[in-house]
């Protein structure tokens, strides 16, 4: 048997801040597809992923909540790693910047640059961003903000080391020059030649002294290794590279990388910093690196404070994990950034899951149950009718369109073949109209070479479909008694002499949206109550007393105040506080946090579902880090009895005013 040829395939290590959204976890999913479509045709694949854990923003992180830097990385990487096999991303190795055996070979290799004369200690003094990492001067700031994520800058002056990057700079252009292929997509590298390298490389600093949370510089301790510099040798430490030249057999065996799956946010460090690096040690440079564009929210931006961040784990629970994988693959471009929607995400649900794949493996299986008992054979009618012959070509020409997608890593490309084919096949169903061939007893066979050829279309399109939705695609071959096929088996038609179905629940039942609303509002709650609970807790107010006489107002006075009716859609208790309670109010199409001193009359639990009445043109307030915009009316007796006021009628519709 001939040795399968080797594919070694990465993604960025995620960087252990904090929790992963959906559109860091699209890269993991999007490694796994194509890692798993390469075990498919036939490659020996080792797929390496996992997290980046040193830097000054760590350390700020962990001194924040209170923990050391290993304890917080050790949590957070835990979450990372628990996301990635939710989504069932097959890696063959998590690696961890904290891994003893990494964390040696950087300080080797740290060392060797030093004595080999690529690296040299100064001093520098810019404008530092700590989410990137990065120095910047004053020219390379965008409107006085870090060019790389807009956040603001600080003055930073210290002593470093730097990378001499000119040394290698023609080698690099020459290289990129000589192999197109090399960034990709050709925007990406058209970016990284003309706005870097043709203009001129800085000295890189790889090294810090204001933090500790880092890789030391063995031969001068006040040093570590600069954040990027440790990250980057990931790729290499994770399969045997070692600084002495001694490398492992694996790392013979794989290095260079097939393919380096990263954001276009980190493209520089990838395309530039990392090939540099790499000449410096005198080892080859991966074969390909492609920035993935970035999934966004409807309006652009996630944030916690909007509550419209979206994460895997929340959209699984609502939908289930290969509904996540088929949003996320087939949703982003190749080029261009994607849009992501809990709108969108349902709608691409019902139209193509439960409309195409799931209605069209629920139709043929029903059918051939109800007809044949559940099995069909193997053309029982010797002239081919129309549309077959079509349609089994059709069929067959999927694989083909398949591979060339993939090959050129137009992921949702592909997937957009296969679900062409199963609308074909959809189609193939209304043009042969088995309900009316079952009139006729004449036509028996004839409808069983109508079945047996849908069988055959969904048994392809599964197998198509497993390095994309695994879990689906079992269950496809669960129900038609077969098993995957390998891609040269897709390009036949007719594999089986005979085909038995066994019934099966819908793969995908149509959602009504809002059925899912309260949960989606419960999810937006907790993010916006996180991140106003993470905000600096004020000064607590002293109360005033209350006037011993209330005045009299007119009936203009008592106009100014709306009120209104508000359905309690979420509820819990504010952090910090024995007394809050922080409720997402429903009024009408509009939601608003409230936060109200009930807590020790009323559980969270009781609240939600509530038609409460509220005031809802008081100016905005923060109490204890939580905004509220709003004000609940509750009766209180002498005794401290407290009662929320209520409509009487619970017929009344949310948002409704009070006269």
């Amino acid at each position: 048997m001939a040795e399968k040829k080797p594919y070694y395939i990465t993604t960025a290590i995620a960087y252990t801040s904090g929790k992963p959204h959906i559109g860091n976890t699209y890269e993991a999913i999007l490694a796994d597809a194509i890692a798993r479509f390469k075990r498919k045709e036939g490659y020996e694949v080792f797929f390496q992923t996992g997290t980046d854990e040193h830097g000054q923003k760590i350390e700020e992180k962990a001194k924040a909540a209170g923990v050391s830097p290993q304890q917080f990385v050790d949590g957070v990487a835990a979450e990372i790693k628990d996301i990635w096999d939710l989504v069932g991303t097959s890696y063959d190795k998590f690696m961890r910047t904290t891994d003893k055996e990494h964390e040696k070979q950087v300080s080797a290799l740290f060392e060797r640059f030093y004595k080999q004369g690529d690296i040299y200690k100064s001093e520098y003094e810019g404008m530092y961003c700590t989410p990137c990492e990065s120095f910047w001067t004053e020219s390379q700031l965008v409107d006085g903000k870090c060019p790389d994520c807009g956040r603001e800058v600080k003055p930073a002056k210290e002593e470093a080391y730097f990378f001499k990057m000119g040394k290698y700079a023609d080698r690099l252009i020459e290289h990129i020059e000589k192999h197109p292929e090399f960034i990709q997509p050709v925007s990406r590298k058209n970016e990284m030649m003309n706005n870097f390298l043709k203009k001129g490389l800085q000295d890189l600093c790889v090294s810090r002294t204001s933090f500790k949370w880092g890789v030391p510089v063995e031969f001068d301790k006040k040093h570590v290794v600069y954040v990027w510099l440790d990250a980057l040798t990931n790729y290499i430490t994770g399969i045997g590279f070692q600084a002495d030249g001694n490398h492992s057999e694996q790392y013979k065996k794989f290095w260079p990388a097939d393919l380096h799956l990263i954001g276009k946010d980190i493209l520089r460090f990838h395309t530039i910093y990392w090939p540099i690096f790499l000449m410096a040690l005198g080892e080859p440079l991966p074969k390909q690196i492609f920035g993935h564009p970035w999934l966004l929210m409807g309006d652009g931006k996630m944030s916690k404070s909007k509550g419209n961040v979206i994460y895997a784990d929340d959209l699984a629970r609502l939908y289930g994990v290969d509904a996540v994988r088929y949003f996320v693959l087939h949703e982003m471009p190749f080029e261009s950034d994607g849009q992501i929607t809990w709108e969108l995400v349902t709608e691409r649900f019902n139209t193509d899951l439960a409309n195409v794949l799931g209605n069209l493996v629920s139709r043929t299986v029903a059918m051939i149950t109800k007809y044949f008992g559940g099995t069909v054979q193997k053309s029982l009618v010797a002239n081919e009718e129309e549309p077959d012959g079509e349609f089994k070509e059709t069929v067959k020409l999927t694989v083909e369109k398949v591979k060339a997608k993939m090959s050129a890593l137009r992921v949702a490309d592909a997937i957009g073949e296969i679900f062409t084919t199963l609308r074909r096949a959809n189609k193939y169903i209304d043009e042969t109209m088995p309900w009316a061939l079952a009139k006729d007893e004449a036509k028996k066979g004839r409808l069983n070479d109508v079945l047996y050829n849908l069988s055959e279309a969904v048994l392809t399109c599964a197998s198509l479909l497993d390095s994309f939705m695994p879990e689906t695609s079992e269950k496809i071959f669960a129900a038609f008694g077969g098993k995957a096929r390998s891609l040269e088996e897709c390009e036949s038609f007719g594999l089986l002499e005979s085909v038995t179905v066994t019934a099966t629940a819908p793969l995908f039942a149509r959602l009504d949206f809002k059925t899912l609303e309260p949960e989606i509002e419960k999810i937006r709650a907790a993010q916006i109550a996180s991140a106003q609970a993470a905000q600096p807790v004020p000064a607590p107010v002293k109360e005033e007393k209350e006037a011993e006489k209330v005045p009299e107002i007119s009936i203009d006075d008592f106009a100014k105040v709306q009120l209104r009716v508000g359905e309690i859609v979420a509820c819990e208790k504010v952090p910090k506080s024995s007394k809050l309670l922080h409720e997402t109010v429903k009024f009408g199409e509009e939601t608003r946090s409230v936060v109200s001193g009930i807590a020790k009359h009323y559980t969270p639990e009781e609240m939600v579902g509530k038609k409460v009445v509220f005031v809802t043109n008081l100016t905005p307030v923060k109490i204890c880090g939580v905004l509220s915009e709003g004000m609940i009316l509750a009766a209180e007796d002498e005794d401290g009895t407290l009662s929320l006021v209520v409509p009487e009628k619970a017929e009344l519709k949310s948002g409704a005013s009070i006269h």
